[in-house]
This record gives structure tokens, C-alpha cells and sequence, in this order.
């Protein structure tokens, strides 16, 4: 059998040490209301690494992660101490064994003022729409 994983490690700059210390709660605050959905996601770890940066978090995966709660807890930071800029990460998806369709990634940038999302894309959505032929217009002939 075949285990699938989701790997990242990525920074945060929350602009200073405080706002850093204070995301570690938000951080533990986050993951028990994740803990609460079903099913359980993946997640991921948060740290403050001196040797990164005082003033910067470090979102990574132990195992495997969750990209998408990542995503709402930089959101959840942008909120709460008024970040702007953009801020991005990529992803990597691996398999303990070859498998058809087990590899890819992908990448997402914010717009941290605004809490959108500037863009995103999945390298197995990509591979699969350029590989498929365009439709012509008015049918098959």
C-alpha cells in the first residue's frame, strides 16, 4: 500500500516578535477548532525560529500537510495584525510508492491587505487541461 503526502515550509513576517508570540496562540486557537471538523485535516506546525527571523513563523509540514489550512491561518494573521503585501507558498505532492497521478504541487499568493487570493495553481488541474484536446466549435467533424 502506498502512503500520499503534502509537503511545504514556508515564512510568515507578522512584523514583530509580539505579533509573533501572540500567532502561536492564534496557532493553538486554530488547530482546536480544526480538530473539531470532520474529517480531521492534515494541518500542519508553526514555530518562530530565531535563526529565520524573530518577527517570522515557520509553516511547515512534520509528515504530511494541509496547504488549505495554512492558507486560512495566514488569512487568520493577516486579519489580526493588519499585514499587507502578498505572501505566497508552493507544495509538493509525493507518494511512498509510484503511482499514476501521486505526483504534483502547487502554489497560492494572497493579497494579505485585501485577504484574496491574487492566484493559484495545481500542477495535476494543469497537466490534465493542457493535455486535453480543445472542443472546436460546432461539434466534432
Amino acid at each position: 500500500m502506498a502512503d500520499f503526502y503534502t509537503h511545504f515550509s514556508c515564512l510568515l513576517d507578522v512584523g514583530s516578535p509580539d505579533n509573533a508570540a501572540h500567532a502561536l496562540d492564534l496557532y493553538q486557537a486554530f488547530m482546536e477548532e480544526a480538530a473539531r471538523e470532520e474529517p480531521p485535516s492534515e494541518g500542519f506546525l508553526l514555530s518562530v525560529q530565531p535563526e529565520l527571523g524573530a518577527t517570522k513563523l515557520w509553516l511547515h509540514d512534520d509528515a504530511t500537510g494541509d496547504p488549505q489550512q495554512a492558507i486560512d491561518f495566514v488569512l487568520r494573521c493577516a486579519e489580526a495584525f493588519a499585514l499587507t503585501g502578498r505572501w505566497g507558498f508552493q507544495w509538493a505532492n509525493t507518494c511512498s510508492r509510484p503511482r499514476i497521478d501521486a505526483f504534483g504541487g502547487g502554489a497560492h499568493v494572497l493579497d494579505l491587505a485585501k485577504r484574496t487570493t491574487v492566484a493559484w495553481t495545481d500542477t495535476n488541474g494543469w497537466l490534465a487541461r493542457t493535455l486535453t484536446p480543445a472542443r472546436r466549435k460546432g461539434g466534432a467533424r
